[in-house]
């Protein structure tokens, strides 16, 4: 899996297929598939459904008289494998190249483990049980060889994780102080750090200023680098749109807020303190 992260073989079909991911006009469904009504990935949560329902259909056909009930798990996971995918792929589009190179062949398996399934269940519907059983026990050992890759993907690579979740345990209570406040332009984001945690001030008009974390809870892309507009900041790396405020993701791929600061001015200085959410 490491050397597969920086393999560059496939580099030109993974980019190709990352702009046909990203060009699909999905609109608001994009977020939904991204799971930020959840607060974190849609895809692990959908795969449930075929993977039990295959190995389900793997266990009864170990035992007499279920070929009904194993052929009818197989077509509920066939079914349900399609949005899924979907869900992961446009998940993938958004990773950093070695996540995708290592997603990429996830999929592939996937995709050979789905093409079993469904040659087990046309033998199955035409009477060829023995082939039936022996190409869906094949679907379900590349299913798991994928799984174990979608493992590393998500456990090793936390390519699902939310990256700015440990800022709450790194920052000490109380007040900090960041620097004064005319070094702060206004509309300008600005890095500063809280107990060597990397933040982003933005001072709006006036004396208001705002502080988030800095490492975007999606991949942690620093967001000090992205582009400020209607009260919100966005993610230079994959767009992500949090809101000044109180760290709200208002658009994904990020799935969770970024942790926010309070902050006030004293005697021309900005201090932040962490807001418990």
């Amino acid at each position: 899996m490491d050397r597969l992260e920086h393999t560059t073989a496939l580099d030109g079909v993974i980019d190709v297929v990352r702009d046909k991911v990203r060009a699909l006009p999905l609109g608001s469904l994009r977020d939904v598939l991204h799971g930020h009504p959840l607060g974190h990935p849609l895809h692990p949560l959908l795969v449930q459904v075929p993977i039990g329902s295959w190995l389900s259909a793997a266990v009864l056909d170990l035992l007499p008289g279920q070929r009904r009930a194993a052929c009818a798990l197989i077509g509920v996971g066939l079914g349900t494998a399609g949005p899924a995918a979907v869900a992961g792929w446009v998940d993938w589009a958004e990773l950093q190249h070695r996540h995708r190179r290592v997603g990429f062949v996830h999929a592939a398996a996937n995709i050979t483990a789905v093409a079993l399934y469904a040659g087990s269940f046309t033998a199955r519907t035409r009477g060829r049980v023995r082939l039936g059983k022996s190409l869906g026990f094949a679907g379900l050992s590349v299913m798991g060889i994928g799984g174990a890759i979608g493992g590393h993907l998500a456990y090793r690579q936390a390519s699902g994780a939310n990256h700015a979740e440990a800022v709450q345990d790194l920052v000490k209570p109380g007040w900090h102080e960041i620097g004064p406040v005319v070094d702060f332009p206004v509309g300008e984001a600005v890095r500063r750090y809280v107990d060597d945690v990397p933040v982003v001030v933005v001072r709006e008009s006036g004396e208001q200023v705002h502080a988030l974390a800095d490492m975007c809870s999606h991949l942690g892309g620093p967001l000090s680098g992205g582009e400020v507009t209607d009260g919100c900041v966005r993610c230079p790396w994959h767009g992500s749109v949090f809101r000044l405020s109180d760290g709200w993701n208002v658009r994904g791929p990020a799935t969770a807020a970024q942790p926010a600061f309070d902050t006030r001015i004293t005697d021309g200085r900005v201090e932040a303190r962490l807001r418990h959410q």
